[in-house]
């Protein structure tokens, strides 16, 4: 009995602290100009990034100057129509992706890509502790070969001067984005309290701001 209370203590303990852990069954919305009442200008451009638990990626750039919006969704995978339910098993191909809303008069392309690098582990094959499969894997998109340049040359410089040869970031064009269900869309700010937010995101959060303070907006929660 003691053996089958433990099993089920760790189980538990899994969901909890898992971005996995949070589900609810809602439609999935893959029009990209449903961004609530955000209405981005002629001047926006948009970034796509995948590092681990859209949660924690889309709270981290949401945080940065001249970001006017960030929304999480999947990216990277050979399946129409992703749910977070079909991403996390990890068959579709997809990465959970957030799509950066900039303005670029106020941040460029260049710095997002380092509040990328500079926000999680490029090391780590699919995953960011702790979560881990190819749904959670490392992915910079570029939509053109001035964008895929600047991540070229950021991960060289990593690998030269940081990480030895070991950044394990994958460089892909991005073919499509599919918004995700709309319980997702600023999760850690809406649910500060959830257990994964409490024990990861707002931890990830917390370490990138001390990081970049230079690059935070006056108002980041």
């Amino acid at each position: 009995m003691k053996t089958y209370t433990s099993i089920f203590t760790v189980a538990l303990s899994l969901c909890l602290f898992s971005c996995l852990g949070f589900s609810k069954k809602e439609s999935n919305s893959i029009d990209q100009e449903s961004i609530g009442n955000y209405k981005p200008s002629k001047e926006t451009k948009v970034a796509y990034f995948a590092s681990g638990c859209f949660w924690c990626v889309e709270a981290i750039f949401e945080s940065v100057k001249g970001v006017e919006e960030a929304v999480s969704g999947y990216a990277g995978g050979h399946t129409i129509n992703p749910t977070y339910e079909s991403s996390n098993t990890g068959t579709t191909g997809h990465a959970e992706t957030v799509a950066v809303y900039y303005n670029p008069k106020i941040v460029s392309f260049e710095t997002l890509v380092k509040v990328y690098f500079g926000s999680h582990n490029p090391t780590t094959v699919n995953g960011q502790h702790p979560d881990y499969g190819s749904q959670y894997r490392s992915i910079a998109f570029y939509e053109n070969d001035t964008e895929k340049k600047i991540i070229d040359d950021m991960i060289a410089t990593l690998n030269k001067e940081v990480y030895n040869g070991k950044v394990a970031t994958e460089v892909a064009k991005l073919k499509k984005f599919y918004k995700a269900e709309e319980y997702h869309q600023d999760f850690e700010k809406r649910n500060p309290n959830q257990p994964y937010v409490k024990a990861v995101s707002i931890p990830r959060l917390n370490k990138f701001k001390n990081k970049f303070p230079e690059l935070l907006k006056k108002e980041s929660h």
